[in-house]
């Protein structure tokens, strides 16, 4: 994976968050994945295939969904369902636009969801994950890219 490939996957998370909340987002400097996941409370997984292999997370905090939530729909309770739709619409978010910039032959799947600490979200051994820390309205979150 190229530096410009990061930046597709940075382009498009700075778009969601603009786009969506029309709030500064701020992106860190992406690092190396270390063995042990990064997660938060909800995460959304999306598998790559095609020309590119491997898959991309995005994971936040509860109370980071609810208020991104509150920009989205503003008058609704956002209980577990309402929060793992949100967190797989994000992610379903990034890697379509990232698709666009990659063509058709970027396949990405149905996203998964998982809430709390996964038993087991792991990247092939062969392939080089990172880590693309975000910070809005002073949540933290992480959008971990691990490609071919």
């Amino acid at each position: 994976m190229k530096e410009s490939d990061l930046n597709f996957f940075i382009d498009s998370t700075l778009e969601f968050f603009r786009t969506t909340t029309s709030k500064e987002v701020e992106i860190g400097v992406p690092y190396l994945k270390d063995k042990d996941p990064i997660v938060l409370d909800y995460t959304g997984i999306i598998r790559i295939s095609g020309e590119q292999k491997g898959s991309i997370y995005f994971t936040a905090s509860r109370d980071m969904l609810i208020e991104l939530g509150s920009y989205i729909l503003e008058d609704i309770d956002y209980g577990e369902d309402e929060l793992k739709d949100l967190v797989e619409e994000i992610v379903n978010t990034i890697a379509g636009s990232v698709r666009g910039a990659y063509g058709s032959s970027f396949l990405i799947s149905v996203p998964a969801v998982i809430e709390g600490m996964p038993k087991d979200i792991c990247f092939p051994e062969n392939l080089t994950g990172y880590v693309i820390p975000i910070v809005w309205q002073d949540y933290k979150a992480f959008l971990v890219v691990c490609l071919e």
